[in-house]
């Protein structure tokens, strides 16, 4: 398993811990928060925890095998106090020991970027609707998910296995029964937990018609919906839109004409990267694909169609309501991409594309049912960045 870590003998010092939901607050507060991560420099680059007043070095656990010397302290860097990570929350407990003998002001982050990555935080969206939309954030991984709930009946669009149970807790709390899990399509980044709702809730699993070319295999019953079908929630209609260009078939979803679910096609910061299903050779027709996707599909909509993608980035700001997502008039106004012609949209998004997504090929084979993966399993695949995305260098400003 890639976030594995040895067994560790108890410090002798005490060291106490801080629980990530703590550690959150902090990071999103105004004070400054300072964080030694040591895990392995390969696994710290890929993914860390980030802020506008966070301070982080890594110095790898296994430094810290041997005697504490002056040079390796003059490595760690002072805090109030030092945040000590790793994958699990022993190795940093190890290392928060160490340090604690030699004097220093430190904590333990409980269960490590584990633990991080536990960590889901609702907010509703303020949007033209009488339906409550709210948006579900994964800091650790940029993910978004939607709940849908109006009158007795709700929907979730892009749940995350991990986080199954919320879904269907907090529409119970607001007097709904959760009747409809759909994806926007096959996810690479994350397991999809449209057949944990189906299976543990007797919820109905629905995913878009094109998907089901990509070798969908289930092992229980689902719906399939075309572009144009409507799906009911209590009195709120949800037009599917068939929206391609992220995958052939990636499809979005029109909640009463206020809110499109957007899936991997566009974000308030940037738009898909278009080679996660063809690879590289068939990238440049994805590409163009998905710029014929936006000016016909989206950008056609209303300018107050509040847009609400799957994913958001370090670049991207929140709005007011907390929630990350634009209208169609913002983002064409705020992303130069949205501008071009075709062919320099699509030289433009191939020019520069982050690495694909960690475990890519196992989680989408996995989402499509085609192999299996135990909650550990499922969790450990999708950790660290989602990078869905085309990047975001030079996105949003002209």
């Amino acid at each position: 398993m890639r976030m594995s870590e040895p067994t560790f003998p108890e410090p002798e010092a005490e060291v106490e811990s801080i629980d990530p939901e703590t550690l959150k607050e902090r990071v999103d507060g105004a004070s400054d928060v300072t964080v030694l991560d040591v895990r392995a420099t390969g696994e710290f680059e890929e993914w860390h925890i980030d802020g506008d007043d966070v301070t982080v070095e890594n110095v790898p656990y296994f430094d810290f095998l041997e005697d504490v010397d002056e040079e390796l302290l003059g490595m760690v860097p002072e805090g109030d106090p030092l945040v000590v990570v790793c994958a699990k929350g022993g190795a940093s407990e190890y290392v928060a020991g160490k340090l604690a003998e030699e004097g220093r002001d430190v904590v333990n982050l409980e269960r490590g970027m584990q633990g991080w990555a536990s960590i889901y935080e609702y907010y509703e969206l303020d949007a033209d609707t009488d339906a409550t939309v709210a948006q579900y954030q994964r800091p650790s991984s940029g993910c978004l998910s939607y709940l849908v709930v109006d009158g007795e009946e709700a929907a979730v669009v892009d749940p995350l296995r991990a986080f199954a149970d919320q879904y269907v807790e907090d529409a119970r709390a607001m007097g709904a029964e959760l009747t409809t899990a759909v994806d926007t399509h096959i996810h690479a980044d994350h397991i999809s937990g449209v057949r944990t709702l189906a299976d543990e809730y007797d919820v109905e699993a629905v995913i878009p018609d094109p998907a089901e070319d990509r070798g969908v295999d289930y092992d229980r019953d689902y719906e399939t919906v075309s572009d144009g079908d409507v799906i009911e929630v209590g009195d709120v209609d949800v037009e599917t839109v068939y929206t391609p260009g992220h995958t052939s078939g990636m499809t979005s979803y029109l909640v009463d004409d206020a809110v499109l679910f957007t899936g991997d096609g566009l974000f308030t910061e940037s738009v898909a990267r278009p080679d996660l299903e063809e690879g590289d050779e068939g990238a440049p027709d994805a590409a163009a694909q998905l710029y014929e996707t936006l000016q016909n599909r989206v950008l056609a909509l209303d300018d107050d169609v509040l847009v609400a993608g799957a994913h958001f980035s370090d670049a991207a700001d929140p709005r007011s309501d907390g929630t990350f997502a634009a209208t169609v008039g913002e983002l064409v106004e705020d992303m130069p991409a949205l501008r071009m012609d075709e062919d320099e949209f699509v030289e433009f998004i191939l020019s520069d594309m982050p690495p694909r997504p960690a475990n890519y090929v196992d989680i989408i084979e996995t989402n499509l049912g085609q192999q299996s993966a135990d909650d550990e399993e499922a969790f450990e695949l999708e950790l660290g960045p989602n990078n869905c995305a085309a990047s975001q260098d030079a996105m949003t400003s002209d």
